[in-house]
């Protein structure tokens, strides 16, 4: 992993991740939910093709409100000002809309209260999911080779919406995709997350059984039913779920895109999630050029499904004014 320094240093090369760490993850949540959609599934069997119906879900919308976040306030976020944020693009234009996380919808109805962070993450339904890791690449992009900065600020973001196990989902990822930025090997993006995971929660508990598993089997074939079935939580997916099973599926693919994808897309249960992280990942690594033009297209201006000033962002120009907040 090289420094902050060197990778600013070439603002093109800077650009060239951060476009691709959003629109992989843009791309991978399209690509999820064709994926685990069950008229794809019948007619494909699996999913390799971003097509023009393609949308993106609550994953990306959410991660534009992080870039968004932390652009309004040029990169220095507190609680009070995520929760400003919150109020000012998810109150201010009619809440969550369709297909929100349950604990989004919990946040939001706490700051309708007058419930504001932490405790409108503590008080909340569903708090241990990955709603606040799907959306915390964002804060990677503007920290490349700062992992440690990356997860302090991730914590700050999550606790809007969620506690425990929810946050550290998000301290892990997020530092992985500062270090996906500064050019890090596939074994130091796994480490700098699994650093954040405190080794006796849930969460940290069911990273190292699958981290065992990375080790002990060298084809994902041979841990693909493991990886569903012994880390499957009953009635809804949560961290220490989705959060071990991405970053296996990333310990396999060894940062390549396209075959990260063909794994996170065709998991089934929250691909949507796993695709959205494992492709912001692979795209900080490799950057635009990984992806294939016209999936870019295709998801370049989400639908606002669930947040509805999205449908008015650009992703790629919204990578460009993240990477502006580092210089």
């Amino acid at each position: 992993m090289i420094s902050k320094k060197e990778i600013i240093a070439d603002r093109t090369y800077f650009q060239e991740k951060a476009k691709g760490c959003l629109a992989g993850l843009a791309v991978g949540d399209a690509l999820g939910d064709l994926g685990r959609d069950q008229y794809y599934r019948q007619r494909y069997g699996i999913v390799t093709e971003v097509y023009d119906q393609a949308a993106g879900t609550d994953d990306t919308e959410f991660a534009i409100l992080t870039a968004r976040t932390l652009i309004d306030y040029q990169g220095e976020i507190t609680l009070e000002r995520v929760s400003s944020s919150w109020k000012k693009y998810i109150l201010g234009q009619g809440g969550v809309h369709d297909r929100g996380g349950k604990p989004l919808y919990g946040a939001v109805a706490n700051l309708n209260r007058g419930l504001e962070p932490p405790f409108s993450g503590i008080d909340n339904v569903m708090n241990n999911d990955d709603g606040a890791a799907m959306r915390i690449a964002p804060i990677g992009i503007i920290n490349p080779g700062e992992p440690q900065r990356a997860a302090e600020m991730a914590e700050i973001e999550a606790q809007i919406s969620h506690y425990g196990d929810g946050i550290w989902a998000a301290r892990a990822v997020a530092p992985s995709v500062a270090a996906a930025m500064a050019d890090g090997t596939t074994e130091e993006i796994i480490q700098v997350g699994l650093e954040q995971i405190p080794e006796d929660s849930w969460l940290g508990r069911k990273m190292a059984e699958a981290m065992n598993l990375c080790r002990q089997h060298k084809d994902i074939l041979e841990v693909w039913d493991r990886l569903h079935t012994d880390f499957w939580t009953p009635s809804h997916s949560v961290s220490p779920e989705a959060i071990p099973q991405i970053y296996a599926i990333f310990h396999y693919s060894d940062t390549d895109f396209r075959q990260g994808l063909f794994w996170a897309a065709n998991f089934g249960r929250d691909a949507d999630t796993i695709a959205a992280v494992v492709g912001a990942l692979c795209g900080a690594k490799h950057g635009l050029s990984c992806i294939p033009q016209t999936w870019i297209e295709n998801i370049r201006h989400p639908a606002g499904v669930c947040l509805k000033f999205a449908s008015k962002e650009d992703i790629l120009l919204l990578a460009e004014q993240l990477v502006e907040l580092c210089y």
